[in-house]
């Protein structure tokens, strides 16, 4: 049983302190496959290191998160270009529109946002994509710039069934995190409508750590409770479970 986490920062502050332990634990579980998103240049270096250090596990993306897009934009953008043009990335992302921090920004949110999904149908690479509070205006990016080549994940995704089918029209998989366990996630509430060839796993570590570790630091391995709640919700093992998700991410990232 190999298992894909398809969105961890394992690069993040968060595991200065036990980072080669951590990722040890989960490999030694049989999560084989990480893939990491991008924040901001400030952590391209802290990526790099990490893919040196775990060389067969781990798989980079490269981005401008939504979060990150402040007056230096356009200068951070021109870093995604740079690298991109410099060698192999897994995806770009994790980009996007998010409204629950600052809703000043949403000009700007968007322009990165186009851009950067231009740079992916540049390179023919997926997108993963940062939506909170701003489904409507996600969609309708994505309405103005789907293509065959335009494919990707929605991450974290916390919609209702509606947005669920409308996001997988676009071409994007769910990626179905710690949220499915919390009693007040509701997606646990429709998710086994949607078919599990849309769905893959991932964590997003060290944020969103899943019951009964909520609250708390979530590291990759606690992607085995995200993997039990859809093995119970779909009626299938948790073996069947992790074969389809896993194949499902080999199909968006090609590896």
């Amino acid at each position: 049983m190999i298992i894909t986490d398809t969105h961890t920062h394992l690069y993040s502050e968060a595991f200065d302190e036990d980072r080669s332990e951590m990722i040890t634990r989960a490999i030694d579980a049989n999560i084989k496959r990480f893939f990491i998103p991008a924040i901001d240049s400030t952590y391209t270096e802290s990526m790099l290191q990490l893919e040196k250090d775990f060389p067969e596990n781990i798989f980079l993306m490269m981005g401008l998160h939504p979060t990150h897009v402040k007056d230096n934009f356009k200068e951070e953008l021109a870093h995604v270009e740079e690298m991109l043009a410099r060698r192999k990335f897994y995806a770009v992302g994790e980009i996007g529109i998010d409204l629950y921090w600052d809703k000043t920004t949403l000009g700007i949110q968007i322009e990165a946002f186009k851009h950067q999904i231009n740079l992916a149908k540049k390179y023919q690479l997926p997108i993963v994509i940062h939506c909170r509070e701003s489904f409507d205006e996600i969609f309708e990016v994505l309405e103005e710039e789907k293509s065959e080549d335009l494919f990707g994940i929605f991450h974290c995704f916390t919609g209702t069934l509606e947005q669920a089918h409308k996001a997988i029209s676009y071409n994007m998989k769910l990626g179905i995190g710690g949220v499915v366990t919390f009693k007040n996630g509701k997606i646990d509430q429709f998710i086994n409508q949607i078919d599990l060839k849309h769905i893959v796993l991932e964590t997003d570590s060290p944020y969103l750590a899943p019951k009964p570790y909520r609250g708390k630091r979530n590291e990759s391995f606690y992607i085995y409770k995200v993997l039990e709640k859809l093995s119970e919700l779909y009626g299938l093992s948790k073996e069947e479970v992790a074969r389809i998700t896993t194949e499902n991410s080999k199909n968006v990232f090609g590896i």
